[in-house]
């Protein structure tokens, strides 16, 4: 074997990813045969899916595709270059108007992924003598972003104002400032405190960048997010968005005021060098927005279901953490145990995310369990009951 191959061979997630295919209990990668939908089909067979992040349910709606295949129809299958040379179509901007106008902001543009936006938008406003301070459960994305930065970085407590008030404390007098900080954490379905870091900002003269990519859609009025749910949005300089969750499609956005978004339309890499998003995902992402707005009912009846089995896995004697929303953590603090669920689980008929280490820490593994708009409580109490089994069975319940 070859230096490289060697040394790859021998690290702990390899390792880890052979030991559970050899033990059958390996969770990734599993291909899907059918549509995006409470149920799908893998391997020809049928499964609840409750690890999906189409809050809404709108990847298979009829406008949203007939929306996607009109554009391709129009405008062909891609724009063969970047926003910046000869990738700007009408649809980019009236959809960047639209969204401006939907998160409360000037301006925004659109980049090719959720990703993008946060690698390209934290690596480049911010200089070398100015700070960025995150908290330590943000998304990869953020962290992948600051890393890209010449600016002093500074992680605070998840979720811990006086971590990042000592943190604020560090920075220089006169310096830029950037907090960035997830709206609704990925994992854990936790809300940032956003009164409060908004209250830190304005005492230390700081910017703050919110990722929405879990509140579009989910939280605040006809799911405008976070900021707007907590009546901040005047008070957040920067709002994030992504399409590949309420949206429906792939892409990403980033929102502010027109002096912010003007310098990273010219300075943003990620945003420059990558080819524009496609003529049918920026279509899907502007019909699903149609939808949001004009459908209330499809996030009531989201969170419905959301304080339905919060209430009940709570009842049961499940650790879900501190989750408000239809992110739902359920706690193993096990990597073997949770991969070995996870399988037993799609045995039963029902699809969820395993969350292991190094992804969380080993005593923090978790299955993550996520809800559709589109799920009927009958689904969820199969699934509910087949994880009360499950957790009984091995002694997961806190009763």
């Amino acid at each position: 074997m070859r230096p490289l191959q060697a040394k790859l061979a021998k690290t702990d997630l390899l390792r880890q990813a052979r030991e559970a295919k050899a033990a059958g209990i390996y969770p990734y990668f599993r291909s899907i045969e059918s549509d995006q939908d409470t149920e799908v089909i893998i391997n020809g067979k049928k499964v609840l899916m409750f690890g999906s992040n189409a809050y809404l349910g709108l990847t298979n709606h009829p406008k949203v595709k007939e929306a996607a295949i009109e554009a391709t129809r129009k405008y062909g299958t891609g724009c063969a270059g970047s926003r910046y040379l000869n990738g700007t179509l009408d649809l980019h901007l009236q959809l960047e108007k639209r969204l401006a106008e939907f998160v409360g902001k000037d301006d925004a543009i659109i980049y090719s992924t959720g990703f993008q936006v946060n690698l390209g938008v934290v690596s480049c406003l911010t200089g070398r003598d100015d700070y960025i301070l995150w908290d330590e459960l943000d998304h990869a994305s953020i962290i992948e972003g600051h890393r890209l930065s010449f600016s002093t970085k500074l992680k605070y407590r998840h979720n811990d104002m006086d971590s990042l008030e000592k943190q604020l404390l560090k920075c220089e007098e006169g310096k830029i400032k950037l907090i960035v900080v997830d709206g609704i954490f990925s994992m854990e379905g936790d809300i940032a405190n956003l009164p409060e870091i908004v209250r830190l900002a304005r005492k230390y003269d700081a910017y703050v960048m919110v990722d929405e990519a879990h509140g579009l859609g989910v939280l605040g009025k006809q799911g405008r997010g976070t900021c707007e749910h907590f009546g901040v949005t005047d008070s957040v300089d920067l709002i994030m968005g992504t399409f590949s969750k309420s949206f429906a499609s792939i892409g990403g956005f980033i929102a502010s005021d027109y002096e912010i978004i003007d310098y990273l339309r010219h300075h943003s890499r990620s945003y420059i060098f990558s080819a524009s998003s496609t003529p049918a995902a920026t279509a899907a992402a502007s019909a699903a927005l149609d939808i949001m707005l004009n459908e209330p009912e499809r996030i009531e009846h989201l969170w419905k279901l959301t304080h339905y089995a919060l209430d009940g896995f709570r009842r049961m004697g499940c650790e879900t953490g501190h989750t408000e929303t239809p992110i739902i953590p359920l706690f193993i603090r096990n990597n073997d145990l949770t991969f070995l669920i996870v399988k037993e689980l799609f045995d039963t008929g029902i699809f969820v995310n395993p969350v292991v280490a190094p992804a969380v820490a080993p005593q923090d593994t978790l299955i993550r369990f996520s809800l559709m708009a589109t799920h009927s409580f009958e689904q969820l109490d199969f699934a509910m009951n087949a994880i009360h089994h499950l957790f009984a069975k091995y002694h997961l319940l806190n009763k």
